[in-house]
């Protein structure tokens, strides 16, 4: 029996036929580029909220603070904490004492999303970085400091620029 020319034309297609095979070099390529991307974005950079409103201070410091910490921002006009206005820096200088109401009631409800370190005296705490303008008064500054202390944020940091020894 014969086969018909449709038969005998696929059967010799078939013979010159090479097996599909998985070009590596592009895909090698991707991966390599891949690599090199994730090793120089993966520093330790700590990044900070930008804001026009605010100019750090110059330090020498070498620690950097986790990603992970609070950060509030003040300012000459408000205090921000983690990009959420809480009050205005007028107001905030007019209260009495040491605790800023709006800002302990912020810290407050932050800390009931985290759980506390426990140190070895057996007190809470909380890491918590403060971008503070250097042109905003001591006073201020202390107000905030103090409030965060008693929020149970008790590892205070302060966000600087950094500079080289001796240059200020």
């Amino acid at each position: 029996m014969s086969n018909s020319a449709r038969i005998n034309r696929m059967a010799r297609r078939h013979k010159f036929r090479k097996p599909a095979t998985i070009q590596l070099t592009s895909l090698i390529d991707i991966l390599t580029v891949l690599v090199f991307f994730l090793l120089v974005n993966s520093q330790n950079v700590t990044n900070i909220p930008d804001s026009q409103q605010l100019q750090l201070p110059k330090s020498t410091a070498d620690k950097r603070a986790s990603d992970t910490t609070l950060t509030v921002m003040v300012n000459e006009k408000s205090i921000v904490v983690q990009g959420v206005k809480v009050t205005d820096t007028a107001s905030a200088q007019q209260v009495q004492g040491d605790i800023i109401p709006e800002l302990a009631k912020e810290l407050a409800y932050r800390a009931s999303k985290t759980a506390p370190t426990v140190n070895a005296e057996g007190i809470p705490e909380r890491e918590i970085m403060i971008l503070g303008d250097k042109a905003i008064s001591y006073s201020l500054l202390r107000k905030v400091m103090a409030t965060c202390s008693a929020s149970d944020y008790s590892k205070i940091s302060f966000a600087v620029l950094r500079t080289k020894e001796g240059t200020r």
